[in-house]
């Protein structure tokens, strides 16, 4: 079918739920993706930190291939071979003992909450509040978005689901002045991808781990963007010297297929039969997929990889600012983000998309990166001299 026509059917037969291009995507290989007329894009925002080891790679092809052939869903009724050496490799590589597989990130969070008010309902008199921070994003059900700190979303889909004191991120003090005997968790994410890639303070993170300690609350990490090996290490948390008592994975964790994870430690697999479950969990093909990925991050030292590109990009950026509009250059591996003083970013994002790049703009004024994690140092100063040229015509327009 001629794009047209295809773009037509989008405008007509799809619900909308966000503003696209008018190109439509049709392949992929490693960091390049081809649209319907043939145009290839070097893909810095890789499906959201989602394709981590690139598109269409020849791991997961093989082994989708061969779990089909084998077992696509007993029902989560019943274990299966990989979802059981899947959470066998995955619980011996983090601190925790316990995994539940999901689907989505919103899944896995809600999860995490639903886990952290069972705790509180069991061994603190019913306490049910959870704490989240201001500009932090957690996912798009109603309990999701509650618990997200987006300022737009606050009067969307009345009402909500209660129960979620926002605070200020890096502000130690907002926090303690927000646990109350109500307070169950305290749930973050490390680095706040939608937010515009703010790092936590390792002193902030620190004194979240004293507080959560003394009070006898749980800190929940939300890794589904920071985690697989997408900040340099293979968790985030690694880089703060402290385990959190849950954490939440998604994204890169199936390389592009749909899956999640909840983690917990040992004490916290208090949920009852029935509590928690879906019709998709930990069904044999995704159980493949994130073992195959997990083995290639692992084989590959790909986290270690991920460091090294990471620097470079930094180092990179560092350079441009030196004589064009960048500043605030921020992110940890290959997460990272840039302020621009005067383009706004959608206007960025669209003069690099027709320089054929892939880029993301999460704040007016803000560019975030996410390649894939077998980003090569040519990719990288294919990048970079896009951005040069197109920051360059703007200095001097």
């Amino acid at each position: 079918m001629e794009t047209k026509k295809l773009l037509k059917t989008a405008e007509t037969k799809l619900l909308k739920v966000t503003n696209r291009p008018g190109i439509i995507m049709q392949s992929g290989q490693g960091l390049n993706l081809m649209d319907t007329e043939g145009n290839e894009y070097l893909d810095f925002i890789g499906g959201w930190a989602v394709n981590c080891l690139g598109h269409s790679t020849k791991v997961i092809a093989d082994v989708l291939a061969e779990q089909s052939r084998t077992l696509v869903n007993a029902s989560p009724s019943f274990y299966n071979v990989p979802m059981l050496e899947y959470a066998d490799l995955l619980t011996r590589h983090c601190c925790f003992d316990r995994v539940f597989f999901t689907s989505t990130g919103a899944e896995a969070n809600e999860g995490a909450i639903k886990l952290a008010r069972k705790y509180g309902s069991r061994f603190k008199n019913g306490a049910s509040d959870i704490i989240t921070t201001l500009r932090g994003f957690h996912g798009r059900t109603l309990t999701t978005m509650s618990a997200t700190g987006k300022e737009e979303w606050e009067k969307l889909f009345e009402p909500k689901t209660g129960g979620f004191i926002k605070t200020i991120f890096n502000d130690i003090e907002s926090v303690r002045q927000a646990v109350t005997e109500n307070t169950c968790a305290i749930m973050i994410e490390p680095i706040q991808g939608e937010g515009g890639v703010n790092v936590a303070d390792p002193d902030y993170v620190k004194k979240l781990r004293e507080l959560c300690d003394k009070e006898d609350i749980l800190l929940i990490f939300d890794e589904i963007q920071t985690g697989m090996g997408r900040t340099g290490k293979l968790f985030c948390y690694e880089h703060y010297g402290i385990e959190p008592d849950i954490m939440t994975l998604g994204k890169g964790i199936g390389g592009g297929f749909p899956l999640s994870a909840l983690l917990a430690k040992e004490r916290l697999n208090i949920f009852d039969p029935g509590d928690q479950g879906g019709t998709y969990t930990a069904q044999p093909l995704a159980m493949a997929v994130g073992l195959a990925v997990l083995r290639e991050l692992l084989d590959k030292d790909l986290v270690m990889h991920t460091m090294k590109m990471g620097n470079l990009i930094m180092e990179k950026l560092t350079e441009l600012s030196d004589r064009y509009e960048i500043k605030n250059i921020r992110g940890m591996g290959l997460l990272i983000a840039f302020d621009l003083t005067k383009t706004k970013g959608a206007d960025f994002v669209a003069k690099c998309m027709k320089d054929k790049l892939l880029i993301n703009s999460p704040k007016e004024m803000s560019i975030r990166l996410m390649p894939p994690l077998v980003v090569t140092e040519k990719e990288i100063e294919q990048a970079i001299l896009i951005f040069k040229n197109n920051l360059a015509e703007r200095q001097t327009a």
